[in-house]
């Protein structure tokens, strides 16, 4: 064996942390620079576009994200609730208002004073959150409008009328969105500098679905929460970028190599899941070690899907016309893409379970997020009864750790275990 294989193992984590350090520089660095910075969602986050005029990007899911990571999302959750926010209010929004309200100061660097806003409708919460930027910074708010599926069947197609008269409405407010850029960046807009950043885009959705992919071979490779969230940031932060699409070749050369030397995210894997929501990322590494200890890894997740790109099966610009074809990937997206792990989900969740070989399906309900969570039970139930797939429903949330209650959540987990491991011994498997 040649030292090229060994060395492929780990290299995967050191990429992502040599990015996410680059990317914490540049948002340190931008008010200091005068570089203008532009704060988007990872939904809709038109990443392609700010590239163009040199925009620091500045993701407030993910800064948020990392906060409760590292233990310290409390702080300003509290400092938001101090300045009149409810408690039931996204637990992402409240830690970002208690961000800029304690002068943006991150455990992880600086983040910028926004020049502009993007967002998009595919968050209702998006735009409420736009508003406190505004009124806060006085800056300029960007907010595409992207109309929603409204039919079944024949009627999601591209051909129909529907959709093409959808995608001229969503095209002009692209031009609108860039237009506002060129005043806001002092920067003409580069129509090659686009095209250059959609063919990135491109490889990068190519190798992303091949690392996903790759997690349905047994022993999985890697843990779809764990390693998932590194994927979705990564995504989303260096989206149209070569060092976007290099950490994703980095990512599938090591996994095949996993792959190839029988290497498990878990030394036993026994039962191989599917995660239907987020984790609790204040008690992110406790969350993942519940479900190992029983030999459980997650093998997929609906979060990989609706907030790491946007990425359907197909993907890919149409480098001839880019603004059209950036309008329509955006447009099919609203219609199926997200809207279906994300609100429908049952039928995603019943294909992944054969695809991927999942033997149950943890829901977990984030309390601060009813867009994500309403409903969770009764697809758990529908899909017992309908296709015989064993569900658990667990609640908490994304980064408030006063919702964690580890005793309750054990004894629900462990019981799903000996259920699973029950069904399994009456299989004769």
């Amino acid at each position: 064996m040649t030292n090229e294989g060994p060395e492929r193992i780990g290299a995967t984590r050191k990429e992502s942390r040599r990015l996410l350090d680059l990317w914490w520089q540049e948002m340190t660095t931008a008010d200091e620079t005068g570089r203008p910075a532009a704060y988007t969602f990872v939904m809709g986050s038109l990443n392609e576009i700010l590239r163009v005029f040199d925009f620091t990007v500045n993701f407030p899911e993910i800064t948020a994200l990392q906060t409760a990571i590292r233990g310290q999302s409390l702080g300003f959750l509290q400092a938001a609730e101090d300045y009149g926010y409810s408690p039931d209010i996204c637990g992402y929004v409240k830690v970002d208002v208690g961000l800029q309200l304690k002068g943006r100061d991150h455990p992880h660097g600086k983040v910028p004073r926004p020049s502009l806003v993007v967002a998009t409708n595919m968050c209702n919460t998006y735009i409420k959150w736009a508003e406190f930027w505004e009124h806060l910074y006085q800056c300029p708010v960007f907010v595409l409008d992207l109309p929603a599926w409204r039919g079944t069947g024949a009627e999601a197609s591209l051909d129909s009328q529907t959709f093409q008269n959808d995608l001229r409405y969503v095209e002009a407010q692209l031009r609108e969105l860039i237009a506002l850029c060129e005043r806001v960046a002092g920067k003409p807009f580069d129509v090659d500098r686009l095209r250059e950043a959609m063919a990135e885009v491109n490889r990068m959705a190519e190798c992303y679905h091949d690392v996903l992919a790759l997690n349905r071979r047994r022993p999985a490779p890697f843990n779809a929460v764990r390693e998932g969230v590194v994927y979705q940031g990564i995504s989303n932060l260096f989206r149209g970028s070569p060092e976007g699409t290099r950490f994703f070749e980095v990512a599938r050369e090591e996994l095949r190599e996993r792959i190839r030397l029988g290497i498990g995210t878990v030394p036993d894997e026994k039962f191989r899941l599917l995660l239907s929501g987020t984790a609790c990322y204040p008690y992110f590494r406790r969350f993942v070690e519940l479900f190992e200890e029983w030999g459980g890894v997650f093998v997929h997740s609906t979060y990989t899907v609706f907030a790491g790109g946007g990425f359907l099966p197909g993907f890919a610009y149409d480098l001839t016309r880019p603004i059209e074809s950036l309008a329509e990937q955006l447009l099919y997206s609203a219609w199926l893409g997200f809207s279906t792990p994300m609100f429908s989900p049952q039928e995603w969740l019943a294909q992944t379970v054969r695809e991927w070989s999942v033997d149950g399906i943890c829901f977990h309900g984030v309390k601060s997020c009813r867009t994500t969570s309403t409903g969770l039970p009764d697809v758990r139930e529908w899909l017992r009864t309908r296709y015989d797939i064993p569900g658990l429903f667990i609640q908490s949330d994304l980064v408030d750790p006063r919702l964690w209650a580890e005793a309750q959540i054990k004894n629900r987990v462990d019981a799903f275990f000996e259920a699973l491991a029950s069904r399994r011994a009456v299989a004769g498997r």
